[in-house]
């Protein structure tokens, strides 16, 4: 093992470090983000089951089965609607938010208006935003065919916050929401209905979903001691229960809908529909004050309303590196007021402070890449003898201080920091419609042309060639030169801000390479004279 570790470079080493990264941790951080969490939310209902309303397998099938006689068609007509400058919500005729509408520039250009709730969230049986359901199987169906009236049909929000009252009368007990709208997107949310009803309040399920395997999709809840579990689609397969939580949000890559509590009391309630995704709700016998929010995961947004809501911008298992970076990045870009050049100087401060550890990698392979005469010679006199070769070789090491992990580790050491970023990048939507220069108008895409890729696959090659390597495999010397075009290959639908960022890094990375072995042959030259100078 080590005499394979001896005969790769740094570069090598560089490469195959990210190669295994991106085969364990971004699968493992975007595919089954959910696990660990929701292990722990598992123990933490089995703790609270004595505090926590259970509900019994006809109030599960109560609400999920809220299929009705009125049609669909019925369902969706608009009783109010709720205009700002930067979004509409429309309100149907059993009192939820139907539909969500985005009007800010980050959106699509190409329509006035970008519907953030799509058609397979629009199922009869997956929850709207501030949904009602009753455990009672009968009371719940009179719900659904019973028509809520408006206070006003249409609400325009300019500078102050605007009230509505929804109502629905039900024979027996009226149901009242008091909704008051802010300009933000945020709103407070009075429901008012008789004590001993016990009933559920959704925040709705998660917005528009891209196409992309790479994101989170699911149910993020915060609970009254700060732990943060994540259920993600596909992976509900049963009835989850979250006493006192703080806050309940269905979200996807760029957008959330959500509901919370400044007192940290809410009986948070996950089932699951035909296709196991989660489908949030909020538990209550008694009236009810909530706030709530729909709209992008604008991290200032976010904290803007309510801080603890930042922590709807998931990052995964590396959020303790994820979330300081992009705050550090935020503050470039309010510095330089450009995204792209924010993440230029961003890649610039990572490689400085990294400087330490790649110099003392380079340091590491630089010694074993001088010893490489004399461990062939070792190779030779004890070939077939490996528990010898092994001994004179860590005796070769410590005789010179070499270490044949010291490339390595400093290495892995820098992994979290490239992945921590890997994901600011992609999961930020202050990128979506970000323009940098040039053909980049949207640093949260793809480059349409390739261009960054291209540049990025060659600085790439050029990096790679600037320390010469050794290799015993002549198939390994092959795979390594394809590296780069696999990369370039791997990188082309990648968002044009996340190759911008692995571009700066290869050309940074050269700079500093060549620093480093300027470095290292002063060195190198003073100890040959001083060698000399000892002889004579």
């Amino acid at each position: 093992m080590l005499n394979k570790l001896d005969n790769l470079s740094s570069q090598t080493r560089i490469i195959l470090a990210v190669a295994l990264a991106l085969a364990f941790f971004i699968p493992y951080g975007y595919f089954f983000p959910s696990k660990e969490n929701n292990a722990t939310s598992i123990n933490n209902t089995q703790k609270q089951a004595t505090t926590t309303p259970q509900i019994s397998t006809a109030n599960i099938v109560a609400l999920l089965n809220n299929q009705n006689t009125d049609s669909t068609t019925n369902q969706r007509q608009i009783i109010a609607t709720i205009k700002a400058k930067d979004f509409e919500f429309e309100i149907d005729r059993l009192g939820r938010i139907s539909q969500s509408y985005l009007k800010t520039p980050k959106e699509d250009a190409s329509s006035h208006k970008f519907s953030l709730f799509s058609e397979d969230i629009a199922s009869p049986n997956n929850p709207k935003p501030l949904e009602i359901r009753f455990s009672d199987n009968i009371l719940n169906q009179k719900a659904f065919n019973t028509p809520y009236s408006a206070s006003s049909s249409e609400i325009i929000i300019k500078d102050s916050p605007q009230t509505l009252t929804l109502t629905q009368d039900l024979g027996d007990f009226k149901i009242e929401k008091i909704i008051t709208f802010n300009s933000n997107g945020s709103y407070e949310v009075a429901i008012n209905l008789p004590n001993n009803y016990q009933y559920f309040i959704s925040p709705g399920m998660r917005p528009k979903v891209e196409n992309d395997t790479y994101v989170f999709k699911g149910v993020i809840i915060k609970e009254q001691d700060g732990t943060i579990t994540t259920i993600e689609d596909g992976e509900a397969t049963k009835q989850e229960n979250f006493n006192n939580s703080a806050i309940l949000a269905s979200v996807d890559r760029y957008y959330t809908t959500l509901l919370f509590s400044k007192n940290n009391d809410l009986n948070s309630v996950i089932l699951n529909n035909s296709s196991e995704d989660p489908m949030p709700f909020i538990s209550a016998n008694t009236p009810l004050k909530l706030y709530g929010y729909i709209g992008p995961k604008d991290y200032r947004l976010l904290e803007s309303i309510y801080a603890p809501l930042s922590d709807v911008v998931e990052y995964g298992i590396i959020t303790f590196f994820a979330k300081p970076l992009f705050l550090l990045l935020d503050y470039l870009y309010n510095l330089c007021g450009n995204w792209g050049w924010a993440i230029i100087l961003l890649t610039f401060i990572v490689r400085v402070v990294l400087y330490p550890l790649t110099y003392k990698g380079m340091v590491s392979m630089q010694k074993l890449k001088d010893l490489a005469p004399k461990m062939k010679e070792l190779q030779q006199k004890y070939k077939g003898e490996p528990q010898k070769l092994q001994a004179h070789m860590m005796e070769l090491y410590k005789k010179h201080g070499a270490n044949p992990m010291g490339g390595c580790l400093p290495l892995l050491l820098q992994m979290p920091v490239f992945f921590a970023i890997y994901r600011v990048l992609y999961n930020a939507i202050e990128l979506k419609g970000a323009e940098w220069l040039l053909w980049i108008e949207d640093l949260s895409v793809m480059d349409p042309y390739f261009v960054l890729p291209i540049l990025m696959g060659i600085t790439m090659y050029l990096q790679q060639h600037l320390t010469p390597t050794t290799f015993s495999d002549p198939m390994q010397e092959k795979i390594f030169k394809f590296l780069p075009l696999i990369f370039t290959i791997f990188f082309v639908t990648f968002p044009a801000g996340l190759v911008l960022y692995w571009f700066v890094n290869n050309i940074f990375s050269i700079l500093q390479q060549l620093i480093i072995n300027k470095s290292l042959e002063r060195k190198k030259a003073r100890e040959i004279a001083q060698h000399k100078h000892t002889k004579e």
